[in-house]
């Protein structure tokens, strides 16, 4: 759901962005830096003080001393940490907010194969591979900047660097030089290049000419600009500590799971939410709803989830039903077959608490009655309410900082769920959004309930690129299933003020602001996305404060992560002992041991279809692996072929979920015929594939490491895979090369490992043939995703049905592509597919070598259902005997190298894994 554009209504101010402004400072060269003094050298690291050299004041005042701290934390981590040593003035990210990467104990410096080297005067540092002898970053050359309101400190890259992470923005994987990367949590509709809804300030460094990868996490939450050059990154921010990690790597999938394990291993899913999910903003009755359902398994397509939009909602509160829309007892009835269904159901929350209006006694909202009574809301810095408006009209917004947020919002989350009975909660506008800046709502809350200060609703007029090729018969059709929509006035003229802009220099006349200086206007830009508008653009205000007095400035990309850690608490009282599923949209380190996250507000466009696949990716590398987008795209009209195109590529994400705006076309893969056979055949693929896909899950629990991944990272020595970003695996064994552009019946895609690897067809088991780095053209009429199948590999699989929790009753199958060797590896993990505390497992090792296939269960959980099929692709001659056990199979085939042995299910009868087994062929 979209927060439509902010209309210029109210008081703002226009800043622009210091890295455009040709007169703002450079502070690398006004400023002198710091020199080193006191050093004292420990076993596992040292501490000293940086004393100011010069005053330089660029953008704010400069501490004049310093502590620094360097430690060994592990064999694969560093830590440097810089701050003042007056920290008066000063917000140090807490410990018990957001986890810093704990240390039990740490590790001898010789044990470490990082060095840290350091200069006095001027200081500066470095940090050395021990083992490669190369340089992973130095703040040589530069003078280190610390003052109240401006950080800034430089590293020197190697030419030809190939860097990713730094986000949340739709961007390619890489993060070329010339690109800036501004991290500040950011309520606008998924701009390209711009800041967006999350901040993950961590970069992975890949370097191809030693063949090692590090990582560098800077631990900050207040905003964060980064510039990318040929030979150099830039950071700055705007406040806090420097809280600096280095993760050695040497591989990309060791950084990525020494981050992701130091900042919170992503929660395990529960087994249905890898279903399909349907949504969009535009169910508009509780009967729609019920219709959407019906129509799915009227057309045959696996639903395994219905959500609503805000359109569920009493006047847009959360925690509220319409009573005309949304009739309780008639939602109730349908969320009963639902469930009766093995289906599920989840709801939007959005971030803001309608604030009643007291002079209306009929204006009832107990949930915020109860908030104020338990003092859960951020106030002014006079300790009055802060009021926002947002889509209920003039709202609070909930304060995770204060102790009784938590009791409050928990009880809101189980007296509502006893009347609506949700299966997870989908959070959304908690950047966190406002559609006017400040406390616009402190005189004017008195009229609520008022409209959002803008239309809402509308049929967009866009298409995607090339609809009037394929879709040309359609369009009549297109232009006569508008919906009636109802123009939604402005708010009343109180509500509101004077159109007004102010103009604020880069370097304003409060640079030396005692304090914590001007937050409000910082006197540093950042390229906010926000048409340059001020922080407080469709934000609550930096000056909003919390109740242990910190203020939103220094905590704003925290919002979202507080809401997240609240509600997932709440659901464990919802769900005791079960797994909660949370899907937000802003998020911060650590949020994935929480919730997934979705792309947010895309477009119905090819170019965002295309950066989807960047998007989950750089979500693996962030620690939350449960990524999706939108698919057929968000906002505006999607059309036949890309929603064609797009359905399918979203079966192959972890997250799968169609989602569309107000008044957009309707796009339920069922309403196209070609869309729905589509559809049909790729979810036959995803719901077959479920055993590998939750084991690829469980495993990224564990490790840290995504079960969506990078060409460049599984074949981490081949160069020309670097800016592969059109085609991904899933996990090791799988890889998709999926359409991105309209009106073609093929796509092209490499093959890495070749010749050395081994790929198959899935739909037609026939190898590929490749030569090493050979773009290759395949065919791909609409309708039809290439899928092949990495040779090596023992694929799990279970027959697939309408819901997952069908398909776990039925029948194992096993898929095994054999190598050049004649060899293939794999596992399966299997539990209850919903316990928060997993008592019973099983895990299900697979070794094929030699003409024989091994299986090797352990655990305690047991599966009845029986193996039916083996399909062994790859096998050079056919076999004379096939063997199960002791028992001989006498009805297989081979056609084309590939054995297949069907109907099992007798010699298996105690359930596939319940014992080892042997299935050998000769």
């Amino acid at each position: 759901m979209s927060s439509s554009p902010l209309r210029s209504d109210v008081l703002h101010r226009t800043q622009y962005p210091n890295i455009f402004d040709p007169n703002a400072a450079n502070a690398n060269e006004v400023c002198s830096g710091y020199s080193l003094s006191g050093l004292q050298t420990t076993e596992t690291g040292l501490y000293g003080r940086l004393n100011l050299l010069k005053e330089c004041n660029v953008y704010g005042y400069d501490f004049d001393e310093l502590s620094l701290l360097v430690e060994f934390q592990s064999a694969d981590r560093l830590n440097v940490q810089i701050q003042p040593v007056d920290l008066t003035d000063v917000y140090v990210l807490p410990d018990s907010l957001v986890t810093k990467p704990g240390v039990e104990t740490l590790t001898p410096i010789v044990d470490s194969d990082l060095v840290f080297t350091y200069t006095t005067s001027p200081f500066s540092f470095t940090v050395i591979r021990k083992s490669a002898g190369e340089i992973l970053f130095s703040t040589a050359g530069n003078p280190l900047v610390y003052e109240n309101q401006f950080i800034q400190f430089n590293t020197s890259l190697p030419k030809g660097h190939f860097l990713t992470g730094l986000g949340e923005s739709i961007h390619g994987l890489q993060q070329e030089p010339g690109a800036n990367k501004t991290l500040y949590a950011n309520d606008n509709g998924n701009p390209i290049d711009g800041n967006i809804y999350g901040v993950h300030p961590i970069y992975v460094d890949q370097r191809y000419d030693t063949n090692t990868s590090h990582g560098v996490y800077v631990r900050n939450s207040h905003a964060h600009e980064i510039l990318i050059r040929d030979e150099s990154l830039t950071w700055r921010l705007l406040g806090g500590t420097l809280d600096i990690y280095f993760f050695t790597g040497p591989t990309v999938k060791e950084v990525i799971s020494q981050y992701v394990s130091a900042i919170g291993l992503p929660n395990l899913i529960p087994y249905w939410t890898l279903g399909y999910h349907q949504c969009r903003w535009g169910y508009h009755t509780s009967d729609m709803v019920g219709e959407v359902v019906e129509n799915f398994r009227k057309f045959d397509i696996p639903l395994e989830t219905i959500w609503t939009d805000i359109d569920y909602m009493d006047s847009y509160k959360d925690f509220t039903t319409d009573p005309h829309r949304y009739p309780l007892d008639k939602f109730q009835v349908l969320l009963e077959t639902l469930h009766a269904n093995h289906q599920h159901y989840i709801p939007i929350v959005d971030a803001a608490i309608y604030h009643p209006s007291p002079l209306n006694k009929s204006d009832i909202y107990p949930v915020f009655d109860d908030g104020l009574t338990a003092e859960a809301f951020l106030k002014n810095p006079d300790g009055s309410l802060y009021i926002g408006a947002v889509w209920p009209g003039y709202t609070v917004y909930p304060d995770w900082l204060a102790s009784g947020t938590q009791g409050w919002w928990t009880k809101s989350m189980v007296d509502w769920h006893k009347k609506v009975p949700f299966d997870g909660i989908w959070l959304d506008m908690n950047e966190v959004s406002s559609f006017c800046v400040g406390s616009c709502g402190s005189k004017n809350y008195t009229q609520n309930p008022v409209h959002p200060p803008f239309d809402v609703g509308g049929p967009p007029t866009t298409f995607p690129l090339g609809f009037n090729i394929t879709n040309s018969t359609d369009i009549p059709y297109y232009n006569s299933i508008w919906y009636t929509y109802t123009h939604t006035p402005g708010p009343s003229s109180t509500a509101t003020t004077t159109s007004t802009s102010t103009t604020v220099s880069t370097n304003p006349m409060n640079t030396k602001a005692p304090g914590k200086g001007n937050i409000n206007y910082p006197p540093y830009a950042i390229n906010h996305d926000q048409g340059n508008h001020d922080l407080a653009v469709h934000a609550v205000s930096p000056n909003a404060t919390h109740a242990d007095g910190t203020v939103e400035y220094d905590v704003h990309s925290l919002w979202g992560y507080g809401i997240t850690n609240a509600t997932y608490h709440a659901l464990l009282e919802v769900f005791p002992d079960k797994r909660p599923f949370i899907v937000s949209r802003s998020t911060f380190p650590g949020s994935g041991s929480w919730t997934a996250h979705w792309g947010g507000d895309n477009t119905a466009d090819w170019a965002y279809m295309y950066f989807s696949i960047s998007q989950a990716l750089s979500f693996g590398v962030f620690g939350i692996p449960m990524f999706g987008v939108d698919v057929c795209g968000f906002g505006g009209n999607t059309d036949m072929e890309l929603c064609n195109r797009w359905m399918q590529l979203g079966a192959f994400f972890p997250f799968y979920r169609n989602h569309n705006t107000l008044g957009a076309v309707d796009q339920e893969p069922y309403v196209w015929a070609s869309v729905a056979e589509a559809t049909r055949t790729v979810m036959a693929i995803r719901y077959n594939i479920l055993p590998y896909y939750y084991t690829l899950m469980y495993e990224a629990s564990k490790t840290g490491f995504p079960a969506l991944r990078a060409l460049s990272w599984e074949f981490p020595y081949d160069k020309s895979l670097a800016s592969v970003e059109t085609q991904f695996m899933v996990g090791e064994a799988i890889l998709v090369t999926p359409v991105l552009e309209p009106s073609v019946d093929y796509v092209k895609g490499v093959f890495p490992g070749v010749p050395d690897e081994v790929w198959y067809d899935y739909y037609t088991h026939d190898p590929v043939r490749a030569g090493p780095g050979e773009n290759i053209t395949l065919a791909a009429p609409l309708g039809h995703i290439n899928v092949h199948i990495r040779g090596g590999y023992v694929i799990p699989t279970q027959k697939p049905a309408y819901t997952t929790t069908e398909s776990r009753k039925n029948e194992w199958g096993l898929t095994v592509a054999l190598d050049k060797a004649g060899s293939a590896k794999g596992t399966l993990y299997v539990d209850d597919g919903e316990s928060l505390v997993v008592e019973e497992s099983l895990v299900v090792d697979f070794v094929a070598t030699h003409g024989s296939l091994y299986t090797f269960p352990r655990g305690t959980y047991v599966v009845c259902q029986p193996l039916g099929s083996i399909t062994v692709l790859g096998v050079e001659s056919k076999p004379s005997v096939v063997t199960l056990g002791e028992a001989k199979i006498s009805n297989f085939t081979y056609v084309n190298n590939t054995l297949s042995v069907q109907n099992l299910q007798s010699l298996t009868s105690a359930g596939a894994w319940s014992a080892p087994l042997v299935f050998s062929w000769d």
